[in-house]
């Protein structure tokens, strides 16, 4: 392959836009190649070997598939931290940078805090907050067992210290361990809501972490509530990313529960994607999971 960077652009032009197609190509060239930044731009990478060759083309027969390129290449950046994902783990999102700034900025002056982040998929903000605040003590509870193997290996990656534990949420917990913080990304969004979703999301992306039933929208927070009624400590805080939609919904469940000093934050892009609170009287309802 004599010109791989005018490769990639003739075989993406027509499904992608010019932004997307110059950001795969630094990722592309990066990854084969170890090329950098400015080897890619000076356009010295040039008459790459046979197998060097095959592989961009395989990697671009599976964008033009719409399989999302952090699971190609099996790698993504979050909070400036190197992550793998595979498809056992949702990949990362900015807005989810933008929780853990305001857990880490709001917590600035508190160092020996306990923390529990619930539904931690690739460990992205478990971990993070780990290496932020490293006289913390974070733990971190998914579902999936594959989802924990690949968290473990992220923390190892980043030399961040997590206790990871399989967990579901709707099983017994125990509320022997108190935490100062707890936070959670868990499912939010509709099954009604899939027909305006991205293609590659879609396809890709593991749909038990992305997806609730449209009549129980609030199914992970009003639980993930209760848990936190139950293992916070006094005065603890409960942060949850949620769907841009529910942003009311979810701080008026969080008042009923006996939380104070709700919050509800948009995203750098004006949408109510955060939603904080400190723990106040619990108010547990009927429908709560025994524990």
């Amino acid at each position: 392959m004599k010109n791989p960077t005018q490769y990639i652009q003739n075989e993406l032009n027509d499904v992608f836009s010019k932004s997307e197609i110059s950001i795969f190509t630094r990722l592309i060239l990066a990854e084969v190649c170890n090329a950098s930044f400015v080897d890619i731009t000076d356009g010295k990478i040039n008459n790459l070997s046979d197998a060097n060759s095959r592989k961009i083309e395989e990697i671009v027969h599976r964008l033009k598939k719409n399989e999302p390129i952090q699971y190609i290449i099996g790698a993504t950046e979050f909070y400036g931290l190197p992550f793998s994902v595979s498809p056992d783990v949702l990949i990362p999102r900015p807005e989810t940078e933008e929780l853990v700034e305001w857990i880490l900025t709001e917590n600035a002056k508190h160092e020996e805090l306990s923390i529990l982040d619930i539904g931690t998929g690739s460990g992205c903000i478990s971990i993070a907050l780990a290496k932020k605040m490293p006289n913390a003590t974070v733990f971190a509870w998914d579902i999936s067992e594959k989802a924990i193997a690949v968290a473990t290996e992220n923390a190892k990656r980043n030399g961040a210290k997590v206790h990871f534990e399989k967990q579901d949420v709707f099983s017994f917990f125990s509320s022997d361990i108190q935490f100062d913080i707890i936070v959670s990304n868990p499912p939010y969004i509709l099954e009604i809501e899939k027909k305006t979703m991205e293609a590659n999301v879609l396809a890709f992306e593991p749909h038990i972490a992305l997806f609730v039933p449209n009549e129980n929208p609030l199914l992970f927070y009003e639980r993930i509530a209760d848990i936190a009624c139950e293992c916070l400590k006094t005065n603890g805080k409960l942060y949850f990313e949620i769907n841009r939609e529910k942003g009311s919904a979810v701080s008026e469940m969080l008042q009923k529960k006996g939380f104070v000093e709700i919050e509800l934050r948009k995203d750098i892009s004006g949408n109510e994607r955060m939603v904080g609170g400190r723990k106040g009287e619990f108010k547990k309802n009927a429908n709560s999971v025994a524990t």
